[in-house]
């Protein structure tokens, strides 16, 4: 029976596609890193890329004072649920920012962390979090926001059934149909959108495609549909698999954002900055074009590129190099975040400081074996080796260089603090530079705004009761990290 009313919902979803409005280009941006940006610097590098919308990771006071007053429309998360439990936990959340919506232009709330994944399988748990997204609509709405501000979910390729060759094949995963179902109902009552966050280097490999199918214009293979749709390119065969099974679920109309899109710099084989420049050259005007997908055909599609800088300290090795800008704030890669598709490099951050040119490296001294392997994993344990991986800008180094890169990461990290180049009498600091031509050894800024941050090196080998460092929680899950779990989940 479904499969006869398909093709009448395809035609509505044709029709209802276009709205007269022009997509959005926003950008995300994420705090989980040893050296990060303030919240003031990237308001003010935003602006002067003509970024007009940007989702973050938090919905902390101090970023929300840093965008009141600056025209760019705000994503903000909420993860922390256990103090949202019910309206009234919702209502004091939002009573509580009152005076930041009159001066910022917040337009979404984003609950929960893919929900429709990690609690699939716990069903009150499910249910508790789509509650805090009912309260907290609610909410909004009972303080004449809602109008403005839309709660909803991100989702991910991991709740479509998998091995789908065409995006009229896609459909949601059985086990959270009919949750997901009522709250589809509830977000058209309140026109709030579905979230989609893809990540198309792990999109390719997934669904087996050419590897030029991430390139905008560049496929030469070409995936043909139902209803003469045609598809030469990963982002249109997403967004179009997520329209259908949302059609399969009722749900022709809902409008869908995507949420985060990017690619990575390092830390992965296909991931360094020129794949990451060609990739964004294609995407971007083809999202401000209003071209539309063969779905829906002429509609804007809201895109958040992801991210505005590196995150070193995420779980997932290559999820921590989608910046455009290193921690320094100067751009890798050239991208035109207006979409007009200029050969231009982004401007740079203004104010950033770096510390001294010295660095933290490995003596060569090979006596004990063991003893530098132990060294090794301490510091890599502990800072971020991601491009000493397979397919990274330093895995192929000599191994003296591999220590040393991990050892300067360390050192780094701690803010070059002389106690964090203390390896049991392996390392020295040096004010030459030991970067090879394709490794890179960074020098990171001097210290900046660090809230709920304690450098691992000075807690652990300053205070030996210390049993870890604390940091601000991670508000946004790498789905590199959701397609390797995701059997642990379903099965």
């Amino acid at each position: 029976m479904a499969s006869k009313t398909i093709p009448l919902v395809y035609l509505l979803t044709i029709l209802i596609a276009r709205k007269g409005v022009d997509a959005t280009i926003g950008v995300n941006w994420g705090r989980e890193s040893a050296q990060r940006l303030i919240p003031s610097q990237v308001v003010d590098l935003l602006l002067q890329n003509g970024v007009r919308e940007a989702r973050v990771y938090t919905s902390r006071e101090d970023l929300l004072r840093a965008f009141s007053g600056s025209g760019i429309g705000l994503t903000l998360t909420v993860t922390d649920l256990a103090i949202l439990q019910d309206y009234e936990g919702c209502k004091k959340w939002v009573l509580g920012r009152m005076p930041y919506f009159n001066v910022s232009t917040v337009r979404r709330v984003y609950v929960g962390n893919y929900p429709f994944i990690f609690e699939a399988k716990d069903k009150p748990k499910l249910k508790r979090t789509i509650d805090v997204l009912y309260n907290m609509q609610k909410a909004l709405n009972d303080a004449e926001w809602g109008h403005q501000i839309k709660v909803t979910f991100t989702h991910a390729s991991a709740e479509l059934k998998p091995n789908f060759t065409k995006p009229s094949e896609a459909e949601f995963r059985d086990e959270i149909k009919p949750e997901l179902a009522a709250t589809l109902r509830f977000l058209e009552e309140n026109d709030a959108p579905f979230v989609v966050d893809m990540v198309p280097s792990f999109h390719l490999e997934e669904y087996k495609l050419d590897p030029l199918f991430a390139f905008v214009g560049e496929s030469t293979q070409v995936i043909k549909d139902v209803n003469g749709a045609v598809y030469t390119n990963v982002f249109e065969f997403m967004y179009d698999a997520f329209v259908w099974a949302l059609i399969k679920l009722k749900a022709p109309k809902m409008k869908v954002v995507v949420g985060q899109v990017g690619w990575p710099t390092d830390g992965y084989t296909r991931g360094n900055s020129s794949i990451a420049e060609r990739f964004f050259k294609g995407l971007l005007p083809y999202v401000s074009s209003n071209k539309g997908t063969p779905l829906r055909p002429g509609a804007p599609i809201d895109t958040f590129v992801h991210a505005l800088t590196d995150e070193n300290k995420l779980p997932a090795y290559f999820m921590r190099h989608w910046g455009i800008y290193r921690s320094n704030g100067k751009p890798k890669f050239k991208i035109d975040l207006t979409g007009q598709g200029r050969d231009i490099y982004p401007t740079s951050a203004k104010g950033i400081m770096r510390m001294p040119e010295r660095w933290c490296v490995f003596n060569a001294n090979w006596t004990d074996q063991h003893k530098v392997i132990q060294q090794l994993n301490y510091a890599c344990k502990n800072t971020d080796c991601s491009s000493l991986k397979p397919g990274g800008s330093c895995d192929k180094v000599g191994f003296n260089t591999h220590l040393s890169f991990a050892f300067n990461m360390y050192f780094q990290f701690n803010f070059q603090d002389e106690k964090a180049c203390d390896f049991d009498g392996l390392s020295f600091i040096t004010v030459a530079n030991p970067s090879t031509p394709n490794c890179m050894f960074p020098i990171e800024v001097v210290r900046g705004q660090q809230e709920n941050y304690v450098p691992a090196a000075l807690q652990i080998r300053n205070n030996p009761k210390a049993k870890g460092y604390h940091h601000t929680p991670n508000c946004g899950v790498s789905l590199f990290l959701l397609s390797l779990l995701l059997p642990f989940f379903w099965n």
